[in-house]
């Protein structure tokens, strides 16, 4: 190289270095941009979670419309209050013995009224200890030893009763306690220690208990008209692994694997059995299978937004109205208690979409320079999203053609957002068992609360062997 530009005259040179440092200078303001790009993404306009924003919080930009009423409740709302019983469990009788004004005794003075207010307390928590006693008598006709024989759940000298146990699993895994906090809590309740193996005892017996839920949701997930699936980084042992939630509004089944992609959702088989419509964010992954798909159109809202401020795309901008005013029609035709759209409102709102993409296409960015001369030429970050939003047109409008499909993806991701809160507070699991325990039992949890059932009674019941067994609507 150094024996070539010798051999160049120095005319030829300049020309040759002028057009390297140009060609130079266009890269690093391309890769500028690109890092400043990257640090204009926030929870509003991408994908990334809240807790990444730091203190520079991005201004809040809703796109609920505001409908003009005071804060509070609106005129008609009912309203709740704590409502006095009719049987208090304890009556104190407040007695007036003299008058005020002269001091005479009212002993025998009659009753005119009584006002009556209720306070409403909880009893003090004790611990109840039962023994049971198993007698032993000799038959007197045949002189054979009988023992009685003790209930089936005693089997140890000593031990915890049922409602102990499920409180523990209720404190841990449901509000996401750790066991040294939740060994504060039985000692200030009700003054009983409990070693923290023992909470690791009790939860791998739910874990067994739940393997019957578990295989009732996961069929009842298979044959669910529409289902909602995301996944979340997790660490097991220090490594990173993925969760992998697949719901409905009254399902939820979580599973650990090491990987993301396929190989991951198959070992799960949920979805390579699955018919419906399968509602996620797009990961290419989940394309694989031959159900229907829809995409979640709160990310197409953020990454529109994103384009929108960064490279200034007007139909960036004019899309998420669409979207929404679709969205809103639709809630509107529900409380009428109509199921569709005509065709009429199909072919206007599809003309409407399809025209801001045209439009779209002629003010699109030029592709930034590349240093890669191989393979396909990168294009812009506004493009890639055109190209999907134009691609996948069906599957962003599948709320518009099937009211059963929703508008985005939340469900799943409300349901992965306290796995996150247990990651956060417990680090990572020491143990791949350990993260199957906690699935298992948080996918019980969360499904006993979508069935509008009480979550403790519910582990009680688990317990003893009957657990919640969801009767769900595949419709």
């Amino acid at each position: 190289m150094e024996e070539s530009l010798r051999n160049l005259n120095e005319k030829q040179l300049s020309r040759l270095t002028k057009k390297k440092l140009v060609t130079e200078i266009l890269l690093l303001a391309a890769r500028i941009k690109e890092l400043e790009d990257k640090l204009a993404k926030n929870s509003r306009n991408s994908s990334k979670p809240p807790s990444s924003d730091g203190y520079d919080k991005p201004a809040p930009k809703s796109q609920r419309k505001k409908s003009g009423n005071k804060p509070g409740g609106q005129k008609g709302h009912e309203g709740s209050r704590l409502a006095p019983v009719a049987e208090p469990d304890n009556v104190e009788e407040i007695e007036i013995e003299n008058c005020e004004k002269c001091g005479k005794s009212l002993a025998e003075a009659e009753v005119l009224e009584t006002e009556s207010r209720q306070e409403f307390d909880i009893t003090e928590p004790e611990k109840k200890v039962t023994e049971y006693r198993a007698k032993t008598k000799r038959c007197s006709h045949c002189g054979h030893i009988n023992k009685a024989k003790f209930p089936d759940h005693i089997t140890q000298e000593t031990q915890y009763g049922p409602r102990i146990k499920s409180q523990i699993t209720y404190f841990n895994q449901n509000h996401l306690i750790p066991f040294n906090r939740v060994q504060e809590i039985f000692v200030d309740l009700y003054s009983v220690h409990i070693s923290q193996g023992t909470f690791v005892n009790i939860n791998n017996v739910y874990y067994e208990k739940l393997a019957s839920h578990d295989e009732a949701k996961k069929k009842q997930l298979i044959e669910s008209r529409q289902a909602h699936f995301d996944e979340t980084g997790i660490r097991v042992k220090g490594k990173l692994n993925w969760l992998h939630v697949s719901s409905t509004d009254k399902l939820t089944y979580y599973e650990i694997h090491e990987k993301r992609g396929q190989e991951a959702m198959d070992a799960i088989g949920i979805l390579p059995n699955f018919n419906g419509t399968a509602t996620h964010d797009h990961w290419k992954c989940y394309f694989s299978y031959s159900c229907d798909h829809s995409l979640c159109n709160a990310h197409h809202t953020r990454e529109l937004d994103y384009a929108a401020e960064r490279y200034n795309q007007q139909w960036a901008k004019d899309l998420p109205g669409v979207l929404i005013k679709i969205k809103d029609a639709k809630a509107k035709k529900q409380e009428q208690g109509i199921e569709q759209f005509n065709a009429e409102e199909i072919k206007k709102y599809e003309g409407e979409y399809n025209r801001i993409l045209e439009n779209g296409l002629k003010e699109m960015p030029p592709a930034p320079p590349s240093k890669n001369k191989r393979g396909r030429p990168k294009q812009h970050k506004a493009k890639n999203l055109w190209d999907r939003l134009h691609d996948y047109k069906k599957e962003t409008l599948g709320y518009m053609y099937d009211f059963k499909i929703p508008f985005d993806n939340n469900q799943g991701e409300r349901d992965i957002r306290m796995c996150k809160v247990k990651h956060k507070v417990s680090g990572c699991f020491r143990s791949t068992k350990g993260g199957e325990v906690f699935c298992r039992i948080r996918g019980y949890i969360s499904t006993v609360k979508k069935n509008g059932k009480n979550v403790l009674e519910s582990l009680v019941k688990a317990y003893q062997g009957d657990p919640y067994i969801p009767i769900h609507d595949s419709s």
